[in-house]
This record gives structure tokens, sequence and C-alpha cells, in this order.
């Protein structure tokens, strides 16, 4: 598995209070950091606007804050993975779902990292699939079949050469499914999935963009 900063999504093995269950944390690094910039951005603008600015500017600025720092929050820190012994718990922008392992029919990796339970789909926002990188470990696949074409090289040596990388998506899911198949028939993981709304997003998020669409409206 990767480290917990390597490509797209990562894994801190240790459990953390706010997931309790939780011994592997997937998150996507790059979309932590943009979140991070991003609400810098808004920060030193909207804060700007609210000092500065004249008018309704001020109020402006403050309703727009309120509308999109919760949206910045929910898709760029919010999403996370946590997978434990007896069930996997997604968290994504807006709902965070629960999945006992024995619930859990499939996880896939296509064009987005999608888990199967309960006869419904639930994409995995904390592990994004980069297909450049997808693209890059199968050259590096074929770059290494061609120079040992009757696999006589140990898989230590290929592997300290960086040689027959998966992409960090697929390597995820492949850890998921492990762990799907091993612990689903412990007796804490059995139960049907449950999902429940992120209502401390929607309703700061709703509120702030209701008062821009108010203060825009009476302009």
């Amino acid at each position: 598995m990767t480290s917990p900063h390597d490509g797209a999504s990562g894994r801190r093995p240790a459990a953390t209070q706010d997931d309790g269950y939780a011994d592997r944390v997937y998150r996507s690094p790059s979309g932590m950091a943009a979140g991070v910039l991003l609400l810098a951005l808004g920060a030193w603008l909207g804060g700007d606007a609210i000092v500065r600015g004249d008018g309704r500017t001020p109020w402006l600025a403050l309703a727009g804050l309120v509308g999109a720092v919760p949206l910045v929050v929910a898709f760029t820190l919010r999403p996370a993975v946590y997978a434990g012994a007896d069930r996997l718990r997604v968290r994504n922008p807006f709902r965070t779902i629960t999945l006992p392992w024995a619930s859990v029919a499939d996880l896939r990796a296509g064009y987005s990292s999608e888990v199967r339970a309960g006869g419904a789909t639930y994409q995995l926002w904390a592990v994004p699939v980069s297909l450049r990188q997808r693209k890059r470990a199968a050259r590096q696949q074929a770059r290494a079949a061609a120079e040992d074409p009757y696999g006589r090289t140990p898989a230590t040596v290929r592997a300290g050469r960086g040689e027959n990388r998966r992409a960090v998506s697929d390597q995820t899911i492949d850890d998921l499914r492990e762990l799907a198949e091993r612990n689903a028939a412990r007796e804490g993981a059995q139960g049907e999935p449950r999902v429940r709304w992120a209502y401390e997003v929607i309703g700061p998020a709703v509120a702030g963009l209701a008062a821009l669409a108010a203060l825009l409206a009476t302009r």
C-alpha cells in the first residue's frame, strides 16, 4: 500500500478518536491541498471585502463566504474512507455511508472508485481515479515485461526499481476488497447499509446561498 501522501489517496494506519473503529483512513492529499488554498483565497478576498467594502458589499461578501466555505470543505476536506475491522465508512461531500463488510457486494475503480452494497452504488470521493497515473503504471509494467520477458528478476528487485507499480486508486480498491473478503464473516460485520445526510454542511451552505440570492434580488 502507498504512503499517506503518495499519489491521489493516502492511508493512515492508526485509529483516530473521530472514527472510533477505523484503523485505515484514505484521503486525497491533492484534494485537501486544493481545499486549503481555496479557503485561504476566500478568506483573503472575502475578509478584505468585509473590512474595506462599503454599502452592501460587506454583507454580500459575508453571505458568499457562508455559502461557499461549506461547499469547499465538503468537496475537498471532508471526503474520507474509513476501513475498520467490521465496516467501511464512506464520507462523501453530503452523505456518510456506513457499510458493514458483509453488505459489500463489490468494489471497483473504473473512471471513478465505487462500492456496491445493498443494491446501491456509492462513489468513493476520497479515492479519485487518475487515468494519467494508470497509463504511467501500465507503461512501467510493459517496460518491465520487455526487459525481463521470462520473469527471471525477483519481484522484490522489480519493486525496488519502481517497476510494475499500479495506480494508487487501483491499489486502494484492492486493499479494500481484501478487507471485505477477509472480514465479511465477522459477527460485527453483519447488517445493512446506513446513510446519513450531512446537514451540518448542507444547512450553512443553503442559508448562505439563500442570503446571497436575497441580497442580490433586492439590489
